[in-house]
């Protein structure tokens, strides 16, 4: 049995007055995902539990099958193991987003512009990461150069205690009142009000200026933890596992867990990713291990950024490239399963992830459903009888061993 895993990252919306009352997963043309619904066992689940915020973190740690509550360090640790950036056991890690701020005429007051620069090259961003490193004289801090506006602070010995808040949840808004609490926000503040005047007069942003492009001109620190401690996915499931991503926070997951993590070129995490690419990699992969996990990133950046059309614009993309190719490349196969969702909603109107259920389908080649008219996306929580898995790190075990339990609690 071969299993392919295929997460449309923040797929899932809410319904637009633009749209006529309909998603964007619904207005796209998906004619794969919806083969897999109308053939496949549909169901909805809950990745987020209760007491956890939002992230794709936490959304993907429970679709692999791990329970937050019991494993969750933080999303930056899983971001430096895909960096190949060792933890000491004191070390504590931080998400550094390189951003723009937009900054009233005295330069008083600041508001999040782009939590991505404007969707920064990875060479720009490398050059701007380099010169805080050079430049900033904070002892045990080290700033680490990851992909386009995502990278990694560590503090030796630092604390773990600060009340960070996301970039992406607070585009438009005053930065003044999210600025890190708690414990160790004194450093934290200093540090991201340094990178300001680092950044600013930085060759690389002189340039992008003259581009018309947004600076990246401040950093912003959150997300942090501690190098997390869980057992090998094979040692869980008894399954040798690979991974396809391109986001350092997908990746760092699969390689703390054991799994090989393909590196695929062209895998931006945006719009212009290598959709076709990475499906090629996963169905090559296939032919030695026992399961491939497929992340893409894109229809959760265009929730982000507000634009419902770039949202349609990937999940269509998602739907030919991916799906389709993998879909047509499992017949070579006898026996395979696929798992489809997204990991979480990442509605246009909110630009940030919500913690709703999520539409998902398991399709066997032996058959697993009774076909229906039926389209994959938010509507499957309106079919009567259909499964609800209240505990998102229990959909693993359910879509490896083909039987899928009915929890109990409304849609």
């Amino acid at each position: 049995m071969k299993y392919v895993v295929l997460i449309g990252d923040g797929m899932a919306d809410r319904p637009l007055r633009e749209l006529g009352g309909r998603t964007p997963l619904m207005e796209a043309f998906t004619p794969n995902m919806d083969k897999l619904a109308r053939e496949g066992l549909r169901g909805m689940v809950r990745t987020i539990p209760p007491s956890f915020p939002a992230g794709s973190d936490v959304a993907n740690m429970s679709i692999l099958g791990y329970d937050p509550a019991l494993y969750y360090s933080g999303r930056a640790p899983l971001e430096a193991a895909s960096m190949g950036v060792e933890l000491g056991e004191a070390d504590t890690a931080y998400r550094c987003n390189l951003v723009t701020l937009g900054f009233n005429k005295d330069r008083t007051k600041a508001h999040m512009e782009d939590y991505s620069a404007g969707h920064i090259s990875s060479e720009e961003a490398r050059a701007l990461i380099e010169a805080l490193n050079r430049e900033m004289k904070e002892e045990g801090i080290t700033f680490h150069a990851g992909v386009s506006y995502r990278h990694l602070m560590v503090w030796k010995g630092g604390s773990e205690r600060a009340e960070c808040t996301p970039p992406h949840d607070i585009i438009g808004k005053d930065i003044t009142d999210y600025q890190p609490l708690g414990g160790g926000c004194e450093v934290l503040q200093r540090l991201m009000l340094l990178s300001v005047d680092i950044l600013e007069r930085h060759d690389v942003n002189k340039k992008r200026r003259e581009e018309g492009k947004k600076p990246a001109n401040s950093i912003w620190l959150w997300g942090q933890g501690r190098k997390p401690s869980m057992p090998s996915f094979s040692e869980k499931y008894g399954l040798r596992a690979a991974l396809v991503s391109a986001v350092d926070l997908t990746k760092g997951l699969g390689a703390s867990l054991g799994m090989e993590v393909l590196e695929v070129p062209g895998a931006t995490g945006y719009l212009d990713t290598n959709y076709l690419g990475k499906a090629e990699y996963a169905l090559r992969a296939l032919e030695d291990v026992d399961l491939v996990y497929v992340h893409v990133e894109a229809p959760d950046e265009a929730g982000h950024s507000g634009n419902y059309k770039d949202k349609i614009r990937a999940i269509e993309d998602f739907d030919a490239l991916v799906v389709g190719t993998v879909l047509r490349g499992m017949k070579a196969f006898d026996e395979y399963r696929i798992l489809l969702l997204p990991d979480h909603a990442t509605p246009i109107e909110e630009r940030t992830h919500t913690r709703e259920p999520v539409p998902f389908v398991i399709f066997d080649s032996a058959g697993t459903g009774e076909a229906r008219d039926v389209s994959y996306d938010e509507r499957i929580a309106e079919e009567e009888g259909v499964p609800m898995v209240q505990r998102g790190h229990e959909l693993m075990g359910m879509f490896i061993s083909g039987s899928i339990e009915k929890a109990s609690g409304p849609c």
